[in-house]
């Protein structure tokens, strides 16, 4: 295999076809391709799951698309930040050789008519982020379906924070039998601890100092599973830590079975997964940690 070509500025494309037929001419090349799927906003997380890409495949692709049925509140669909060219040189200084940039009507053609054919992963989508955002992860994996069939053979990378969504697309992908490989990537990390987000520009600096009370909450769930705590005793660490934060309103968190994202027992010899959710100010945060490997 040779690499794609690189150029300072990337193909950028808003339509499948221009998507589909740059992927299709890099296959015939005996290209390997990488996919990064995004809704923009771009950061050092996007942009490490796209260097992790090109260093692993010869033509990286990424997607840049704010899909409107993941947001139940049209409010938050209309304050979501668009920052195309910013995504786009970001991107490109990433590794990136394609940009997928589509207007809404490209993905959805009758739009704001909702599609009529949409996928839901069943039992997955149930309790945790599913359960505080109705329908949002039938917004996901309806258009992960879409893009990565475009895309076509793939290898595409998601990043391990968004842990439940990494689950459901690959859940999607093994049931659908989509052509991707699905990659799940490390958690990429302020200094102090939070979970990179694009989310965290609306904290104001007291909320941003409290909002690490999640990645602090994770990290004493693990303590408290390697002394030996029960579910119940890890999932009371956790807790405590985020209830001591008075501008952090605490969701969830729980200890789960890796797959499937049930409660598990501490005890249990597969992987395990520690989940929190909190609201800071006007921000939902999520966060996780895997107990056996905290840092």
């Amino acid at each position: 295999m040779s690499p794609a070509t690189t150029t300072t500025a990337p193909l950028v494309t808003g339509t499948f076809a221009g998507l589909s037929a740059r992927l299709d001419e890099e296959r015939r090349a005996g290209r390997r391709v990488g996919v990064v799927l995004t809704m923009g906003a771009l950061h050092d997380g996007h942009a490490s799951l796209i260097r992790r890409a090109a260093a692993e495949c010869d033509v990286v692709a990424v997607s840049v698309f704010v899909n409107p049925t993941q947001f139940a509140d049209p409010s938050d669909l209309t304050n979501y930040p668009r920052t195309l060219d910013t995504d786009v040189a970001l991107a490109a200084g990433a590794g990136a050789h394609v940009v997928f940039a589509p207007p809404v009507a490209e993905v959805y053609p009758d739009w704001p008519t909702p599609p009529a054919t949409t996928v839901s992963v069943r039992a997955l989508v149930d309790r945790w982020e599913g359960a505080s955002r109705p329908g949002h992860f039938d917004g996901v994996a309806t258009v992960v379906t879409k893009l990565l069939s475009a895309a076509g053979r793939c290898r595409t990378y998601f990043g391990e924070k968004d842990f439940q969504q990494l689950a459901v697309v690959r859940r999607v992908a093994r049931d659908l039998s989509l052509p991707a490989e699905v990659i799940g990537c490390p958690t990429v990390r302020e200094h102090d601890g939070l979970a990179l987000s694009s989310r965290n520009v609306r904290l104001s600096a007291d909320e941003r100092t409290a909002a690490t009370s999640l990645s602090r909450a994770l990290v004493a769930g693990a303590e408290a599973f390697a002394s030996g705590a029960d579910r119940f005793g890890v999932e009371a660490a956790m807790a405590g830590v985020v209830g001591r934060e008075p501008l952090v309103h605490l969701d969830y968190a729980v200890l789960v079975d890796a797959g499937d994202l049930e409660p598990a027992d501490a005890t249990s010899a597969g992987p395990l997964r520690l989940l929190v959710a909190a609201t800071v100010g006007p921000v939902r945060l999520i966060d996780n940690l895997d107990p056996r490997r905290a840092p």
